[in-house]
């Protein structure tokens, strides 16, 4: 499924697909690519859910424990299968001490231990609103979980260089270089040790590319993003589709 050009379109019919999507990535991983004891949920925007889960953790000690590794067989090992991305970066030690977001728990406290994030245009609309997201963000990696953040839109004014590279500034003072033509981010923090950025960086028109979701610092699954976008494709109504596909110019949206 070839990824769209969500720039045709405004907020509104972005945010109804980004809804579905999310909604349909939670269905898939919960009717069995999550392991035992691991379930999704959508839930709050990032901005505003995620100071609610770091206050959780931090007044309950127990939150905080690492949750069992996941059976073998149900999610596969970094040692042994590195996830296949472009793009593999350690950032520095320092981060040990981030519309709605997909939760992924274990029912063990049912704490939180990974978050997936669509960016919509209001995450990118100003400096302040990009400065919030990469906080959170940070503030997520830095409590122990796992982050996954899927921009479907090119960089603005407030991330030239993407949304990792606005997070990566953040966090280290780093700089980073999109590579030419590949505008798009998807990227997974692993939340270990030393946090570690899986990157894959594609184009309007490429196809879904494979991303990990971790549950542990060392145990991811493969998210099934090409499958539930296509769903969620499916049921944005034609005339929008038509705009979106460059068949018809897009009309002023209320």
């Amino acid at each position: 499924m070839p990824i769209h050009d969500w720039t045709r379109v405004g907020a509104a019919t972005f945010h109804a697909f980004h809804t579905r999507w999310i909604t349909h990535l939670s269905d898939a991983l919960n009717k069995g690519r999550l392991p035992p004891n691991y379930y999704s949920d959508p839930e709050q925007h990032i901005g505003r859910k995620i100071a609610d889960v770091l206050t959780l953790h931090a007044s309950d000690p127990e939150r905080l424990r690492t949750p069992p590794e996941p059976p073998e067989g149900t999610a596969l090992a970094v040692a042994e299968a590195p996830p296949r991305v472009n793009r593999t970066l350690a950032l520095a030690p320092a981060l040990r001490g981030s519309p709605r977001t997909l939760t992924i728990r274990h029912t063990s406290g049912h704490r939180v231990v990974a978050l997936v994030e669509i960016l919509s245009p209001g995450n990118k609309v100003s400096e302040d609103t990009i400065a919030e997201f990469v906080r959170k963000a940070r503030e997520a990696i830095h409590a122990g979980i796992h982050l996954t953040v899927i921009d479907l839109l090119p960089p603005g004014d407030h991330d030239p260089e993407g949304i990792h590279g606005a997070i990566l500034s953040t966090i280290s003072g780093e700089t980073y270089e999109l590579p030419e033509g590949k505008p798009l981010t998807f990227v997974s923090y692993s939340a270990g040790a030393i946090t570690v950025a899986y990157l894959q960086h594609p184009f309007v028109g490429d196809e879904l590319p494979g991303l990990p979701l971790f549950l542990t610092a060392e145990r991811y699954i493969n998210l099934p993003l090409e499958a539930t976008y296509a769903t969620a494709w499916s049921g944005v109504p034609a005339f929008w589709r038509e705009v979106i596909e460059g068949k018809r110019e897009p009309p002023e949206e209320g």
